[in-house]
């Protein structure tokens, strides 16, 4: 009997998404347009956390949103209410985005005119960790109601980040999290990732997670594109 022929799919997959990615990557930064995968489970609030972002670098930044969901637009509509631009990804469950995905979104965008590019990954904590978008910088929120137990459990996302926030700090009185464990917990998994507490409904903290944003991505002064 002949040896058996082993074709590992998923490595070949992921080989085949690296180099896209970094082909992304590499068109995005010779254009002077930064991209920022967010992730993190449903419910942590992604877009109310991408929503202030753009209200924050508002008139500093041209921006748009690829907004990823395995169904509905939801969250694209969200955006375009709140005066920006916004391309929807249907993945028809498929659990991540990957660097295709985002190529076919950038598609629909003038990438001349941008500056900067948020990425709304699919709410999971499992596969987005392990798919390169093409992104320049990955961030994941984590949120009081989830535990402060999240980097023990899903300890792949974490170790892979840029930077950890820790939305609705505005629940402390109702939900028990000790953001001190988890910040020691993430530490253990990600010595350079700093983790921000804040609050998207009374902005607490998102001005320190902002700047970090800014210096980090060598942010323009306002745009004159």
């Amino acid at each position: 009997m002949s040896d058996v022929v082993l074709i590992r799919i998923k490595e070949e997959v992921l080989s085949d998404n690296r180099e896209l990615a970094a082909s992304v990557r590499d068109r995005l930064t010779a254009r002077s347009v930064k991209m920022v995968n967010v992730m993190a489970s449903p419910g942590a609030g992604k877009t109310s956390f991408i929503v202030r972002l753009l209200q924050h670098f508002s008139g500093r930044l041209n921006m748009a949103v690829i907004e990823g969901d395995v169904d509905s637009t939801v969250d694209a509509e969200t955006i375009l209410a709140a005066g920006f631009e916004a391309v929807q990804l249907q993945t028809g469950g498929s659990c991540h985005l990957n660097a295709a995905m985002v190529e076919r979104a950038l598609q629909d965008l003038d990438l001349e005119t941008l500056d900067l590019i948020l990425v709304e990954n699919i709410g999971n904590l499992i596969c987005p960790a392990g798919h390169d978008t093409g992104a320049h910088l990955n961030l994941v929120l984590s949120s009081l109601p989830e535990g402060d137990d999240k980097p023990l459990k899903y300890p792949g996302i974490f170790r892979g980040v840029d930077a950890v926030v820790v939305n609705k700090t505005d629940a402390h009185s109702v939900f028990t999290f000790d953001v001190e464990a988890f910040k020691r917990r993430v530490g253990r998994l990600n010595q350079e990732a700093p983790v921000f507490p804040v609050s998207c409904v009374t902005g607490e903290g998102l001005a320190d997670c902002f700047e970090w944003l800014a210096v980090r991505s060598s942010f323009p002064e306002p745009s004159s594109r």
